[in-house]
């Protein structure tokens, strides 16, 4: 399938829902102000963009995704490639991280409010802590799929552990390592905006959201939500999809 037929594709499904979105504020029998019409969508979303009201609520919740993420990157490629590489602390650590892997991390969002407050420091953590079991798992699952005998050819070639990572480990498990960040990344984002609404922050998305709400602004939720899965769109395909042909597309790991 061609670059252009995919877009036309999407484009005509984008199509269709906002025709079907249309036709239930319509006809669908409730008031516009519950089921407001595109064009109203439309008007809260110029009006809130031109107040400043939405950029400083993205650029908050960016802030704290940045942040989360890092901290779960960090942890996960950390534990994850010491899973891998070390028997003694894959058997110590796999149990506990596949108890947690299940755990919605909105489940701890009470307990960090009682730990840590209210505000951006339990929200930054509650995300980067939740967010980095997946990053955990595919990274010990990258690690562990390299072939024992590219590790002993390097051994026997007298390569040392800083070769061996960067020569074999690093690229051997890097397939795995994307979708882990890719998954991290997402889930980060799903808790983020959810967190925002609990954690009584001063600005973001979420915050936004449940503001709206308050006020029975459900244009402004309607614009709000799209701005979120627009800004969910963009973080997969103009940063994981341009380090993937960087990386294990241009090497042939993976296909284009």
């Amino acid at each position: 399938m061609s670059r252009i037929t995919s877009i036309c594709i999407t484009l005509l499904a984008i199509l269709c829902l906002a025709a079907a979105w249309e036709a239930f504020a319509r006809f669908g029998g409730y008031t516009p102000k519950l089921t407001p019409t595109l064009s109203m969508i439309g008007a809260a979303l110029v009006r809130i963009a031109a107040n400043g009201v939405l950029w400083t609520a993205i650029l908050a919740t960016l802030n704290r995704l940045l942040l989360g993420f890092a901290m779960a990157a960090a942890i996960g490629l950390l534990i994850g490639g010491l899973m891998g590489r070390k028997q003694w602390i894959e058997d110590m650590l796999l149990p506990i991280v596949s108890f947690v892997y299940p755990i919605p991390g909105l489940a701890y969002a009470p307990l960090f409010i009682l730990w840590f407050g209210l505000g951006d420091v339990p929200t930054i953590l509650l995300v980067g802590i939740s967010s980095c079991v997946v990053i955990i798992l595919n990274t010990w699952k990258g690690v562990k799929s390299i072939k024992p005998i590219w590790l002993r050819s390097a051994e026997v070639m007298g390569a040392g552990d800083r070769e061996m990572l960067h020569h074999i480990v690093l690229p051997g498990a890097l397939p795995y390592v994307m979708v882990g960040l890719r998954l991290g990344l997402a889930n980060a984002w799903r808790i983020l905006i959810a967190v925002e609404m609990l954690m009584s922050v001063q600005s973001g998305l979420g915050w936004l959201i449940f503001g709206a709400q308050t006020f029975l602004n459900t244009d402004v939720m309607l614009a709000t939500i799209a701005v979120i899965g627009l800004i969910g769109v963009l973080l997969e395909t103009q940063v994981f999809e341009r380090i993937e042909r960087a990386t294990i597309v241009r090497w042939g790991m993976a296909a284009a």
